[in-house]
């Protein structure tokens, strides 16, 4: 009886020490730029936070390729060598990552997307917030104020995203939907457009302000796709000496503190919040589950993302526009406090009412 206990008592421990490896070991995020802040600042500790609660005893280890997509490749071979149980993926350059996902492949290290897409290889599913949805809430939002405006034809300017990106080519199709019909009305004229490589804002600002220079000032509305871009345009306008309000900057996303500021100063008009807390607890959920052996969670799952080499499973979260009149709901959802959204612009009419 005493041996038969005993080989019960050792093979539970066997079990449970196979449990604990699975739930143990290295996960690395592996975040794409510094130029897009929200990544270091944001993404990085709600989803090593996130983890601890997912999967307390794994180690996070959050390296960022500062825009280069080789030495993200490097990073992605560095994670396997160190026994990486699995890598949390913001793709650098969407277009350029295949090789450090058949990296990860071939040594059966699984890859989960985390915000941008990653073409031309296998991953176990993609968190993103519905980016079609964002970019029909900055369609929309660029479109009603078009439309209130007494001028026609309105002169826009285009600042894209990253091209052959997922992410832009749904914001790009969603922003069509509102904006394609005022261009074949002729209510709408498009004076300059271009993508932005790697999302760069400091691109994003030439562009403007070459678009200005050529058109003479003469640019009624900027229309962007992230607050990086933007931002561009709102440093551009700055730079040329224009002042709050005397020309339209839309197209904003993710709610960085900012874009807030400029939304209470008036320099630009919205940002689409993505409540970065969700995505990075939704993406701990999923990297806790692939851990356990579990796979990921059907719950979890209501969508694809077409990577060109297969249907990515997606959890694809909601997104919600946000203006000067309901600023204050990104105070609600906890993302950011009136104090930190009005530091250094105290005496603006929103500050004013919230401080």
């Amino acid at each position: 009886m005493k041996a038969l206990l005993s080989a019960l008592l050792a093979t539970a421990t066997i079990f449970i020490g196979e449990a604990r490896a699975q739930d143990s070991g290295k996960v690395f995020f592996l975040l794409p730029n510094t130029t897009t802040i929200r990544f270091e600042s944001r993404d990085a500790p709600f989803f090593v936070d996130a983890m601890k609660k997912a999967a307390p005893d794994v180690e996070v280890v959050v390296q960022n390729a500062q825009g280069d997509p080789q030495q993200q490749q490097r990073q992605i071979e560095d994670a396997i060598t160190q026994g990486a149980k699995l890598i949390l993926l913001t793709s650098a350059d969407a277009n350029l990552i295949a090789g450090g996902l058949a990296a990860a492949e071939a040594a059966k290290v699984p890859v989960v997307l985390y915000d941008h897409d990653a073409v031309g290889g296998k991953a176990e599913a993609h968190v993103v917030f519905d980016s079609l949805a964002v970019g029909r809430e900055q369609g929309k939002r660029a479109a009603d104020l078009i439309k209130a405006m007494d001028k026609s034809p309105v002169k826009v300017a285009r600042v894209k995203g990253n091209q052959g990106e997922y992410g832009t080519g749904q914001y790009e199709k969603g922003q069509n939907e509102f904006l394609q019909p005022l261009i074949d009305s002729g209510k709408v004229k498009v004076v300059c457009e271009q993508y932005t490589q790697n999302w760069d804002p400091t691109l994003a600002q030439s562009f403007a302000e070459d678009c200005l220079t050529k058109n003479g000032g003469d640019v009624d509305v900027f229309v962007g796709m992230n607050d990086g871009t933007t931002g561009g345009s709102v440093a551009a306008l700055i730079s040329q000496g224009f002042k709050p309000g005397e020309k339209l900057v839309t197209g904003g996303q993710d709610a960085t503190v900012e874009a807030l500021r400029y939304v209470a100063q008036g320099w630009q008009d919205n940002s689409v919040l993505k409540d970065l807390k969700l995505e990075a607890t939704e993406a701990a959920k999923i990297v806790a589950s692939i851990l356990a052996g579990k796979g990921v969670p059907k719950d979890l799952i209501n969508g694809t993302v077409n990577n060109q080499r297969m249907e990515v499973p997606a959890a694809l979260l909601p997104v919600q526009n946000i203006t000067i009149d309901n600023l204050g709901d990104v105070v609600k959802a906890g993302v950011w406090t009136w104090k930190e959204i009005c530091q250094g612009i105290e005496t603006t009419k929103v500050c004013k009412a919230h401080l």
